[in-house]
């Protein structure tokens, strides 16, 4: 993980946000232990403040990992709300469930096993929260099929919106500074090419309000105004 601010400062804003249960600093050690890429908790306490103040109900996942932005989300949803984790994985999905077990909210959790492109399609809307964390050349086909499905007052998430380890932060600026058509960046791999795009696109969008927090790695956040 490579974060985007100083330790320092993130360990500054960690201390300020919601603090994490048993499990979550269980979750975080074995990121680090693994090498496992994660949002970590600075980000993780925006996810859950983001559900909570939606209200949200239902929330859906591109590419959930081992179930750790799922954790922090699921404690804003109610008894009978809804979180959908997908994964290609299926050791690392077990792992997410086993640990939503221990948090509970198995009960609130669906897990699939498989291409989240092709999973969302096989749900109805809507879905008041969605992140996208999977393949980064993919998140604008994320959004394209997500967009339906999100509400008015709802809100999708973008991580790597600044960098990670494939993608490169000058490269994406060049791209998104000059919509695309810089010089600069003119060798820029699939995952910052599809991030810059991704980022074009939904702040493009009027039915979208966007903001960029640096924090974790970077998340974009886009709220559904009309």
């Amino acid at each position: 993980m490579v974060d985007v601010l100083a330790d320092d400062i993130e360990r500054f804003v960690r201390t300020i946000g919601p603090d994490p249960d048993e499990t979550l600093r269980e979750m975080d050690a074995y990121a680090e232990r693994e090498g496992f890429p994660h949002v970590g908790p600075a980000v993780g306490g925006v996810l859950r403040f983001l559900a909570r103040t939606s209200d949200a109900k239902r929330i859906f996942e591109f590419g959930s990992g081992y179930g750790y932005s799922a954790y922090w989300m699921a404690g804003a949803l109610p008894a009978d709300g809804e979180l959908v984790l997908t994964d290609v994985d299926s050791d690392v999905l077990e792992r997410a469930r086993e640990y939503l077990e221990r948090g509970g909210y198995a009960d609130l959790a669906r897990f699939e096993l498989g291409d989240a492109q092709e999973t969302i399609e096989a749900y109805d809307g809507p879905f008041d929260v969605v992140l996208i964390d999977h393949q980064k050349e993919r998140y604008v086909e994320a959004l394209d099929a997500v967009r339906p499905k999100v509400p008015v007052g709802g809100v999708v998430v973008a991580d790597n919106a600044i960098t990670a380890s494939p993608v490169d932060f000058d490269d994406l600026r060049a791209l998104v500074d000059s919509d695309g058509g810089s010089t600069d960046a003119l060798d820029a791999n699939p995952e910052t090419r599809g991030v810059a795009d991704y980022l074009e696109k939904i702040t493009d969008d009027p039915d979208f309000e966007t903001i960029l927090l640096p924090l974790g790695e970077g998340i974009a956040v886009s709220y559904r105004v009309s």
